[in-house]
């Protein structure tokens, strides 16, 4: 199902786990300048893959939102979308994420769904670490993620990785949301501890 990802990707647009904590006085303090382009905390790729039916159906998520942006996408149906934030804002763009205590998602959803650590090496395929993203009953929460690798799982109908949560880390080039449910998702902000991705 996720094997022609990364292909169906590069020409379209040329990837039980441990709940979330909220996050509190670990927030970090201030915002990094804004990349000239549209982006949430200088993220600039969110975008709908074309697997599963979404609206959009694929291409950026980003709108305007007050004096920023936001990232918005429905998922329709009951079968697997897949919606994509490139790290490194371009897809051969990786990061080392070996050091970083997790990462800070601002965020609606109104079913859970998860997120999955899509290393460059093995970007193809369902066959990921992944971690839940709970439901928020369509309100606007900040959450912590741990990338504490207890925190990390799969799924037995995707597949077991073939590869280690730290090697994993150390190679990300993706984070990719994926989820079998209908949902209406609202990306409003994400902050990775110890890294910041370039502007492009």
């Amino acid at each position: 199902m996720f094997a022609a990802f990364a292909y169906v990707l590069a020409l379209s647009l040329f990837g039980s786990g441990a709940v979330a904590h909220a996050a509190t006085t670990d927030v970090p303090a201030g915002r990094s300048c804004a990349c000239t382009a549209p982006s949430i905390d200088r993220y600039q790729q969110w975008l709908a893959s074309g697997e599963g039916t979404t609206v959009p159906a694929s291409g950026s998520l980003l709108v305007r939102e007050g004096r920023g942006y936001a990232a918005k996408v429905t998922l329709l149906k009951a079968e697997w979308h897949v919606i994509v934030v490139w790290l490194g804002n371009k897809f051969e763009a990786q990061a080392n994420l070996s050091t970083s205590s997790g990462f800070w998602l601002t965020y609606s959803a109104t079913d859970d769904l998860y997120l999955q650590l899509r290393p460059a090496s093995h970007w193809s395929g369902g066959d990921k670490w992944l971690t839940l993203v709970p439901s928020t009953g369509g309100k606007v929460v900040q959450k912590f993620f741990s990338f504490t690798p207890d925190n990390w799982t799969w799924l037995p109908e995707l597949g077991k990785p073939s590869y280690s949560f730290a090697s994993a880390l150390s190679e990300a080039r993706g984070f990719v949301f994926v989820g079998k449910t209908p949902n209406k998702l609202d990306f409003r902000g994400l902050r990775v501890d110890g890294y910041q991705p370039p502007c492009v």
